[in-house]
């Protein structure tokens, strides 16, 4: 059976939750609070060494059975959560056993968005999708979203990259044609060129679970310059997410991201002498990387619509909004439509 740890409030007995407004644990019966401690010097920077990236590796978990303490209900735990909710009563739990046998998070950014807030974002963003099919609109049920600590890995590096070039220097050529018109043509003159660049990564953000989608949850942008030292009681009330993806492969997927940076800077470089850049090539050492674990906070939601599913993420920390939608045929043909009688229109104007 998995151990789990409630918040009782000691004034009146009831569930304490994390508050956002206080960014403390808060009794939601009399208000009672207990302030979480933050203590910055737990936020850990850990050398990226060949040990870490070859033994920090997610474990193949098989769910667990958890008695909740409310309602004596036998829950089954997702695999990968060390907080969760009882489907029957409600009440909330973290899962202490699963957050000591996993890699400990060296930080969290807190929630810093209420549901009742989240709700009214979602209701405007649905509501301003305009080639959304009408009946969309009156489909969408706010109480369905749930609010998750996504688990992340972050990167840190000192890159100096030397690279060779060509370097196009722009120029105008004045001919006339055989009309006896004027013209002028722009050419390139192309020159090699080498150089260096350096830049300093701080905390690269590569997603630690494949729980949500990529493609929405790769758009999130977190601000982590002020993360918070980790606390189990940051979970209470909201859901929480085991890493599921390998040291090693986040760190593969961080250097393409400070590879791909690089080369524009790179370029950038170039175009700073020049007009025009071409046939770069590239060569980069890295120093100094080290890597943390942390925990960001995203509310996600799905919904059907002629039995597909949409998905839907917010940033638990901004509040921006991220998510799929289906396309109103009528609306996009009426679009079509209009752009064509424009376009006649327009020839109609000119051609006459």
């Amino acid at each position: 059976m998995e151990s789990v740890k409630t918040y009782y409030c000691t004034n009146c007995g009831a569930v304490m939750k994390f508050d956002v407004s206080s960014q403390n644990l808060k009794c939601p019966n009399c208000g009672n609070e207990i302030e979480i401690k933050n203590d910055e010097s737990k936020v850990v920077e850990h050398q990226l060494t060949k040990k870490a990236i070859n033994s920090i590796k997610a474990e193949e978990k098989t769910s667990t059975s958890m008695e909740c303490e409310g309602c004596g209900a036998l829950v089954e735990v997702d695999a990968t959560s060390t907080a969760t909710v009882c489907p029957y009563c409600g009440s909330n739990y973290v899962l202490a056993k699963k957050q000591m046998d996993a890699l400990v998070p060296d930080g969290v950014v807190p929630f810093r968005i209420d549901k009742v807030k989240i709700g009214e974002i979602y209701h405007d963003w649905i509501k301003s999708r305009w080639l959304a099919p009408n009946t969309l609109k009156s489909l969408y049920q706010t109480d369905k979203i749930q609010g998750i600590y996504m688990p992340f890995w972050t990167f840190d590096a000192d890159v100096d990259a030397s690279y060779q070039a060509m370097g196009g220097e722009d120029y105008e050529v004045t001919y006339e044609d055989s009309d006896g018109k004027t013209h002028t043509e722009i050419k390139t003159r192309w020159h090699p060129t080498s150089g260096h660049v350096h830049n300093f990564f701080d905390d690269v953000l590569i997603k630690a679970s494949d729980k949500l989608k990529s493609n929405l949850l790769n758009s999130m942008v977190y601000n982590t310059q002020n993360i918070s030292s980790f606390s189990p009681d940051y979970m209470s009330g909201y859901c929480s997410e085991i890493y599921t993806v390998d040291l090693a492969d986040a760190h593969r997927e961080a250097i393409n991201k400070m590879e791909n940076e690089m080369r524009s800077l790179c370029e950038s470089d170039v175009l700073r002498r020049y007009d025009r850049v071409r046939g770069l090539s590239m060569n980069s050492s890295y120093q100094n990387e080290t890597y943390k674990h942390v925990l960001l906070p995203v509310y996600s939601t799905a919904y059907y619509y002629k039995d597909k599913e949409y998905h839907v993420l917010i940033n638990g920390q901004s509040g921006v909004i991220v998510g799929e939608y289906p396309k109103s045929a009528f609306k996009l043909a009426a679009i079509v439509v209009a752009i064509l009688v424009i376009m006649a229109l327009i020839w109609y104007f000119m051609n006459s």
